[in-house]
């Protein structure tokens, strides 16, 4: 089927992530990681006073994605070769370089670099692109609570820190879809044009594809 042995599926917040993550793991077989957020109980708390929760919510979300990750990606599963996760470790650093102050992001990525060299890279990272507004309106759609008051200049800075980080990357091999026009969940044409992107073609290692 693939050569692929660990896939992440990334986006800004509203993108699609986990939905097409469990939409790829299901049809694959694939052992599905999903991100912890919704129980992490400074989410909530930071989206109204970010000043004050920014530093305890980063650390938290290191703390737990590392050891949900060191877990997964370290206990192969013999019936489900295949991992797809909705998220990279290295999302870590490009949220909490928008929110922490210059001296919380240098000892936050002090102890960054110390935990991240033991997990594996990504055989494949996928990136769905999608405009402020688009992002907006699916958050909306969604209904979270503590998600309406992010603002459009946040998604702004953090879909600025997803591209400089690809961009730094040299390898890794990036595949960046443009997800504007694309009704992955409802339509199963756009869908299969994203499973074709991701499963039907090879990459050079270390090089960024983007498909429109």
């Amino acid at each position: 089927m693939t050569n692929y042995r660990f896939i992440v599926i990334e986006g800004n917040i509203g993108a699609g992530k986990t939905t097409l993550s469990k939409k790829i793991a299901s049809d694959y077989n694939a052992n599905l990681i999903l991100e912890r957020f919704a129980d992490n109980p400074f989410l909530p708390k930071f989206y109204q006073n970010p000043e004050r929760y920014s530093f305890p919510l980063e650390l938290s979300f290191l703390a737990d994605r590392y050891r949900q990750l060191k877990e997964e990606l370290t206990t192969p599963n013999l019936f489900k070769p295949l991992i797809i996760s909705d998220y990279y470790f290295m999302k870590s650093l490009i949220f909490s370089k928008q929110t922490l102050s210059d001296d919380e992001y240098n000892l936050y990525k002090q102890l960054f670099d110390i935990i991240q060299k033991s997990l594996p890279k990504p055989d494949l990272f996928v990136y769905l692109s999608m405009s402020t507004e688009r992002l907006l309106y699916q958050i909306s759609l969604r209904g979270r609570e503590y998600e309406q008051n992010i603002t459009a200049q946040y998604l702004e800075k953090i879909n600025n820190g997803y591209l400089e980080f690809i961009k730094q990357q040299s390898n890794i091999t990036t595949l960046i879809i443009d997800a504007n026009n694309l009704n992955f969940v409802n339509n199963n044409e756009h869908y299969q044009k994203i499973v074709k992107a991701i499963f039907s073609k090879e990459y050079k290692h270390g090089t960024t594809t983007i498909v429109k």
